[in-house]
Formats: C-alpha cells, sequence, structure tokens
C-alpha cells in the first residue's frame, strides 16, 4: 500500500510538471506570434487621422504602446516631414513611462502613478549643464530650482526658485542623479494649469531600461541626447502619447 501511495504521488508530480511546461511553452509561443505584429506601423494612416491637430508641426515624438497580454514595450518615434511625407528620422527608441501606465486623455490625476494620454507642445528643454547641443531654447538646473507639484499652491505646475514659493510639495530640478541631465518640458497642464490634474511631466533620462516613471517619458542617456540635438523649434515639435498599436 505505502509503494502504491508512493507510485500516486511521484504520478501526480509528474502531471503537474508537465501541466506548468505546456503553459509555459503556449506563453513563450504567444508573445512569439506577438512581436512582429507589435513591430509593424501604418505611419500614413496614422498621421492622416490626426493631421487637424497636428497642424502645422513637422517634428513629431510618438510614443506607442506596443504592450500585449504578456509583455510590455514602449518605443519612441521621431517623425519628421519631408515635403508632403512623413518619414522617421532614426530608428525608435526603447522608452519607460508610469508605473501605472497612461491615463486615458482628460484622466490624468496629480499622484496616479500614469503618464498622460495626448498630444502636447515641446517647447523648452532642460538639464545641468551650462549648455547642450540643441537648437531649442535651453535652461539650466540650478540647485534652487524647483517644480512645485502641490495643488494647493498658486504656482503649481511651474518651475520656480524655491525660496520664492511657499509651496510644501515639489520636485527638484538639479537632483543628485542623472535623471534630469537631459530633459524635455512636456508641456501638459500648462496652459492653462488645471490644479490637480498633474505636473512635472518631463520626456528625460531612465533609471533604467525596466523602471517605470512617476509619470514621464524616460529613455537612454544616448537617445535623449540624440533627440535634442534633432529637435527644431521652427518645425513646432510635438509629442504623442498614449497610442496603443
Amino acid at each position: 500500500m505505502e509503494e502504491l501511495n508512493s507510485s500516486v504521488k511521484i504520478i501526480k508530480s509528474f502531471i503537474i510538471i508537465i501541466y506548468f511546461t505546456v503553459a509555459l511553452v503556449l506563453l513563450l509561443l504567444t508573445a512569439c506570434v506577438f512581436v512582429p505584429a507589435v513591430s509593424k506601423f501604418d505611419m500614413k494612416t496614422f498621421l492622416a487621422a490626426y493631421e487637424n491637430k497636428i497642424k502645422k508641426s513637422t517634428q513629431i515624438l510618438l510614443i506607442i504602446d506596443n504592450g500585449s497580454l504578456f509583455f510590455t514595450e514602449r518605443k519612441v518615434y521621431a517623425l519628421e516631414k519631408k515635403g508632403d511625407d512623413w518619414k522617421m528620422a532614426f530608428e525608435p527608441f526603447n522608452a519607460v513611462i508610469g508605473k501605472n501606465g497612461f491615463a486615458t486623455a482628460g484622466e490624468k490625476r496629480e499622484g496616479d502613478g500614469k503618464t498622460p494620454s495626448g498630444i502636447f507642445a515641446l517647447q523648452m528643454t532642460f538639464g545641468y549643464d551650462e549648455s547642450i547641443k540643441t537648437n531649442m531654447p535651453y535652461r539650466q538646473a540650478l540647485v534652487d530650482d524647483i517644480w512645485v507639484d502641490d495643488v494647493s499652491a498658486d504656482d503649481y505646475n511651474r518651475w520656480v526658485k524655491k525660496q520664492e514659493t511657499r509651496a510644501a510639495s515639489y520636485e527638484r530640478m538639479r537632483r543628485d542623479d542623472n535623471l534630469y541631465k537631459y530633459g524635455i518640458v512636456i508641456e501638459y497642464n500648462t496652459s492653462p494649469v488645471m490644479k490637480g490634474h498633474g505636473s512635472a511631466i518631463f520626456f528625460h533620462v531612465w533609471r533604467g531600461e525596466d523602471i517605470t516613471t512617476e509619470g514621464c517619458v524616460a529613455v537612454s542617456e544616448q537617445a535623449i541626447v540624440k533627440i535634442l540635438a534633432w529637435l527644431d523649434p521652427q518645425a513646432l515639435p510635438v509629442i504623442i502619447m498614449g497610442v496603443k498599436n
């Protein structure tokens, strides 16, 4: 009887192992099926649908969510218009976004850990150095520069000097790490400012390729340096976020 019970236990264990092995294989196969699909992007159709919203802009940073049920992937496409045609300026970059994904357009709120969806202007860049390689307006971040995220403050969602505000909560623009070594202000909730709808939304250097943000978009330092050199204020650049491939 003991030998029979032992045999039954062995058979049950074997069945469980087979079950999990099959499940793992199916998971990997499903992911492989999705990869080719998300790598394709019909740029012409997409931009035609957004033509009225893009208006006169001839440079776009497009954040595409290529995620599926089994994996997460976000890509940044740098698009430029030459004549009547839109083309990719260079190969897309990997990116990370807010830890809680994209907020539906109009639903972003302070502290929700989401990246806002929509089309937003790119007008100002910033960083730690006195100057960087870019044609965009640039502001050096100094030790007393902060971005207010206190929803009760009069200067909510504004870059100010620390000594000039009564805000109880803010983000330092010159950090102790390299996250803001290079950055671009995403003009979300800046004109007009709606209190509580989210603040300090930037395009900046990531902490790591698998580490999400509190609501910003982040890429590698190499990628953002390339983007900064490419951006042209005359092209009225915009960023489009929250697009599902």
